[in-house]
């Protein structure tokens, strides 16, 4: 048995469309002093807490704002923002043809309300059947996903590199990285080599469904990374 890790955020969806997104309506709503405000607070939370804080950082951001209106809106908003439209294409196709390889299961990490929120609203809940771990660092609870989901080998697809190298460290041959180049982590990447290079290097998540199951296998892992 395979098991396929699927990162989302800029993996599955475009988590940076949608932070452009909800920039744009907090400027709308709030003003630019405003937005840059909340972004400021999400960016202290997101150094404090390691992970992406969206419902935080605006519980934070209604200092000053009770009496607007608006401000509750922002809730609705954020809750039931339509990420279906930010799936990439041929993401949902791709977790189809790795379900004929072996069993597709969300790893990501983040709260434990806004981002399963974002997982149902994508659709990527049901593509799944529920089969989704959220963590506060993923990495770092390597040894309860596979105590969850048991199997000979498993491969992560992210669009972090560093995390990928840190997974890869932890589990060396039993796991195979798969690094797309999606998303602005991924274009940072360019600049900022990691140390360790993935085992296998897309450009999106959609080139998965040309894969076949001895592509992520060790061997041909290391010869995918040569070339």
């Amino acid at each position: 048995m395979i098991v396929f890790l699927l990162d989302v955020d800029n993996t599955l969806l475009d988590n940076d469309r949608f932070a452009d997104d909800l920039g744009a309506e907090l400027e709308r709503a709030f003003g630019a002093a405003e937005r840059d405000r909340y972004w400021a607070i999400y960016a202290q939370r997101r150094d404090d807490l390691g992970y992406a804080d969206y419902l935080g950082s605006l519980q934070l951001f209604r200092a000053g704002l009770d009496s607007d209106p608006a401000l509750l809106q922002m809730s609705a908003w954020l809750l039931e923002y339509p990420f279906a439209e930010r799936l990439y294409p041929h993401a949902l196709e791709t977790i189809a043809h790795l379900r004929t390889l072996g069993r597709p299961v969300i790893l990501s990490d983040g709260d434990v309300v806004f981002q399963p929120r974002k997982i149902q609203r994508a659709g990527l809940w049901r593509a799944l059947d529920g089969e989704v771990l959220i963590y506060l660092h993923k990495q770092q609870q390597l040894t309860a996903m596979q105590q969850r989901y048991p199997a000979s080998h498993y491969v992560m697809v992210d669009d972090k590199p560093d995390i990928l190298a840190e997974m890869k460290q932890r589990m060396g041959a039993r796991l195979t990285t798969v690094f797309v180049r999606q998303g602005h982590y991924a274009a940072a990447a360019i600049d900022h080599p990691p140390q360790h290079a993935p085992d296998i290097t897309i450009a999106c998540i959609g080139e998965l469904r040309r894969r076949k199951l001895g592509d992520f296998l060790p061997a041909a892992a290391c010869d995918a990374a040569a070339h």
